[in-house]
């Protein structure tokens, strides 16, 4: 009997094909530099400077356990912003969690730059977070945290929790408490 290899095998090489293609078409591609117009005539956007990808992918993004948080159940949320730096192609993030009753298990703040986006994969954005390459998927209002070494995602956690897992986009803005 054949064993397929592990969940954690398989989403490695996603995400190394992912990146392979995604150099690959970012290197093809050669318009980088559209800017928006009517009738021949410059449209002025409040911030031109960031991406249609991060403006996809800015709000507030939660764990299963937040639609329960009133019933007492652990939640961590992430909230996205646009950082406006490097070309318009980096976000800011920061991971928080359940503080209103027990000292919150994560707590993570750092900034990711995109790699790509394709139909199939959604946007994807990478940052270097303790020597490893973290992703962060953006599908379906749906963000998915992984990392070529799994376990430098769990400094930022306690209890051995970790930021690797998938987290809902949300209607309104986290409320943190």
């Amino acid at each position: 009997m054949i064993k397929s290899p592990p969940r954690h095998a398989r989403q490695s090489r996603f995400f190394v094909g992912i990146l392979t293609t995604s150099i690959a078409l970012l290197a093809l591609s050669g318009c980088n530099n559209v800017t928006p117009s009517v009738n021949n005539q410059t449209i002025q956007q409040p911030n031109a400077a960031v991406t249609p990808a991060v403006q996809t992918v800015v709000g507030d993004y939660a764990s299963d356990g937040y639609a329960k948080r009133a019933q007492g159940y652990d939640w961590v949320g992430v909230m996205i912003r646009a950082d406006g730096a490097d070309n318009g192609e980096q976000i800011d993030i920061k991971v928080r969690a359940r503080s209103d009753v027990k000292k919150p298990t994560c707590h993570f703040d750092g900034k990711a730059t995109l790699m790509g986006q394709d139909e199939a994969h959604g946007v994807i954005f990478q940052a270097k977070i303790n020597d490893s390459t973290a992703f962060f998927q953006f599908k379906d209002d749906t963000l998915t945290i992984d990392s070529q070494d799994k376990y430098a995602l769990n400094y930022f956690c306690s209890g051995g929790a970790s930021l690797v897992g998938e987290y809902q986009k949300l209607e309104g803005d986290l409320a943190l408490n």
